[in-house]
């Protein structure tokens, strides 16, 4: 991998010969797992300025209707986080000459609070190309990380690390976006890009506007990135004089969450499915089922199609899937489930696909067969689907790869619960082409989540739980045991879909937090975590969502067999003690009596109590000798399952269970310490 420095630029050609999709990631770490940021894309014309609104993508305007640009969203990595972003290059229009690569932060972060600040660039096939890390951050709030350039017929990539103090709005402005300071969110900016002077302008339509946090706008301008005077000639023009439009949206189709009453005479009557799951009877039908109604919507909704194979480097084209493909191999032709082409430009980017469902291992033999099979036919990927959820990306089966080939064959994963989630998204919050498009994701989602469609995520927590729970139990497990480390990995593949699951209910970004260096070596880190497991008994995960007032904390306690959820939300600032306790019980006027809640000071904890009992005593929560009330811990004890499995009496139904009465009962009913504009006020989606 290619290392850069402030300033450099290189030639994508000169470091991949398949450098037409690329995948850049963003990321970074927080030692206190808080710190977190947001990308922004944006694709700039010959004035060094976008062309319209539709160039700046960000979470609330996350994909181009070319499918050029599409933000891929984080997904947990090291000890911090990653936002990535799939570029179609060889589907941005001919128009637009530089994409920027950008990030922001919200409120009163910046980024010197972030470590190990870094941007990658990999290719189709998924191996890193180029590398750059900023290490001179401060009191930004918004960060140029680098930006891709037109040269010739190619492109190349500039290191840029340039900050801004006025954060995302800020950075709009300099980019030829206006900033309308009186948006309709209480705390947030309104954005839109101007048009050139000279066109006649556009009649306004009745889709709002898109926002931004609201920045302070009063420090400085931006700097160009330092480059070559070769390259500044051929990369900046001036800017050309720009004319305010009204504020336009492109709109899109979502689904009610409430379905219409039901005209049936009692709930017996099943309505009729476009997808009926209830007639499978065996574990091949149900691959062979759900394989091909998955490819099929795939290839029938572009966004739903796009938004699963962006990632995986497929270009942004006519798509066309397949089932039951046979392709030579030796003596006996093999049949992968699937197959997935796309067509760009003439050129073919192929995908077999290897499925499984209701919790079936996929097997390593035949994961490599179809790997030598689509190295010897040049295709370019092999993806596995299966109930089970990556970790850190990477693929769940071991397979080897030829050096000597010239023609490189990514892995990919993907978890079922992965493809509800996308399916969520875009059908309740952002939105796709038309009802009919919409219509159709709703009937995929039902089918998976039917109870006999095989399809439901990772549900069992592996061959090591009952033993390692025995052990805690016993008090016979020891530090160093290789089973409490598979517990504890199996853990956090359960959390990554409690987060996923969660994300696509609330249409909001929910992340596992993990807190320390990005260094730190994953392995290292889970044998930490299983030693403690055999020290304390316990499993422990934090969940950060975008619109919560804190983080959500998950402990299971193998040794009481109870589940924990709490979360801690800060005290009003200059509230007298007796007014912000009374007004954190009227906030949890709906949650559960048995909701304990206990009052923080500045020395540690202090009063605490069930809300049945301090409903008629909120002077119970009152600490002594007057001390200061920094915040409230909210906690929920449940009942933990005891199997290892999914069913009703099982774990991973408990913590689901769990963390969805919480939020729904307690985080739901509680004011975010700093919100950022909702998607219906942004108009997208």
């Amino acid at each position: 991998m290619h290392e850069m420095t402030k300033g450099s630029n290189i030639d994508l050609a000169a470091l991949s010969e398949d450098a037409g999709a690329v995948v850049v990631s963003l990321s970074w770490s927080s030692v206190a797992g808080e710190g977190d940021a947001d990308v922004s894309v944006l694709l700039l014309g010959a004035g060094g300025k976008v062309r319209s609104d539709a160039d700046f993508f960000f979470y609330n305007n996350p994909a181009s209707a070319d499918g050029s640009v599409q933000l891929l969203g984080k997904t947990p990595n090291g000890a911090g986080s990653e936002d990535r972003i799939s570029l179609d290059l060889t589907a941005v229009a001919p128009d637009v000459e530089r994409i920027v690569l950008a990030a922001s932060q919200y409120g009163d972060s910046r980024f010197g609070e972030l470590d190990d600040l870094r941007l990658t660039l990999a290719d189709r096939a998924g191996e890193a190309l180029l590398g750059y890390s900023i290490t001179e951050a401060g009191v930004e709030s918004a960060f140029l990380f680098g930006e891709l350039y037109r040269r010739g017929d190619g492109w190349k990539f500039r290191a840029i690390g340039q900050g801004y103090e006025t954060g995302l709005a800020g950075l709009a402005t300099d980019f030829g976006i206006d900033v309308d300071d009186e948006g309709d969110d209480a705390g947030a900016e309104s954005v839109v890009a101007a048009e050139p002077t000279g066109e006649a302008p556009q009649p306004a339509v009745a889709e709002p506007v898109v926002t931004v946090p609201a920045q302070s706008r009063t420090a400085q301008e931006s700097q160009t990135a330092q480059e070559s005077p070769k390259a500044q000639a051929d990369d900046v023009a001036p800017a050309p004089a720009r004319a305010r439009r009204p504020r336009t949206a492109k709109k899109k189709v979502t689904l009610p969450k409430a379905e219409k009453k039901s005209l049936a005479e009692n709930d017996s009557w099943s309505s009729a499915r476009l997808f009926p799951a209830g007639a499978l009877k065996s574990d091949k039908e149900r691959e062979g089922r759900a394989t091909s109604l998955l490819l099929s919507v795939m290839a029938e909704v572009p966004e739903f199609g796009r938004r699963l194979t962006a990632a995986f480097g497929a270009p942004a084209g006519r798509m066309q899937t397949f089932t039951e493909v046979a392709l030579p191999h030796g003596e006996t032709p093999k049949r992968p489930d699937g197959v997935i082409r796309v067509e760009r430009a003439g050129k073919l980017w192929t995908a077999l696909v290897e499925v499984k469902t209701n919790g079936n291992a996929l097997r390593s033999e035949q994961v490599q067969n179809y790997m030598d099979i689509a190295a010897r036919r040049g295709y370019e990927a092999v993806i596995t689907l299966s109930n089970d959820v990556a970790l850190e990306g990477r693929p769940l089966v071991e397979v080897k790869t030829d050096g000597r080939r010239k023609h490189k064959v990514a892995l990919w994963h993907l978890s079922w619960a992965e493809v509800a989630h996308q399916a969520q998204m875009l059908i309740r919050h952002e939105g796709v082409g038309n009802a009919a498009h919409a219509w159709l994701l709703q009937e995929l989602l039902h089918y998976l989540q039917h109870d006999n469609s095989g399809c439901h995520g990772f549900q069992n927590m592996g061959p090591a739980w009952v033993p390692v729970r025995r052990g805690i139990d016993t008090e016979t497990l020891c530090r160093g045991d290789g089973r409490a480390v598979e517990v504890v990995e199996s853990w956090e593949r359960l959390i990554r879909q409690v987060c996923l699951r969660l994300g696509g209910e609330l249409g909001q970004k929910a992340l596992p937090v993990q807190r320390g260096r990005r260094s730190a070596d994953p392995h290292a880190r889970r044998t930490v975590l299983a030693d403690r497991l055999c020290d304390e008994g316990r499993l422990t995960a934090e969940l950060r969502i975008d619109g919560a007032p804190g983080v959500l904390a998950i402990t299971a306690d193998l040794r009481t067999g109870k589940l924990r959820t709490s979360v801690e939300v800060a005290a009003p600032e200059g509230s007298y003690p007796l007014t912000s306790v009374k007004r954190l019980l009227r906030l949890l006027a709906a949650a559960p009596a048995d909701l304990h809640v206990e009052t923080l000071v500045e020395s540690g904890s202090g009063p605490r109590g069930t809300l049945e009992r301090l409903r008629p005593e909120p002077a119970d929560l009152l600490p002594k000798e007057g001390a200061r009330i920094t915040g409230f811990r909210l906690s929920l004890f449940k009942g933990m399952g005891a199997t290892r499995g999914s069913a009703e009496s099982g774990f991973i139904r408990s913590v689901d269970e769990a963390v969805d009465q919480f939020h729904a009962s307690v985080v739901a009913h509680l004011p975010a310490a700093e919100r950022r504009p909702a998607r219906e006020a942004a108009g997208v989606g």
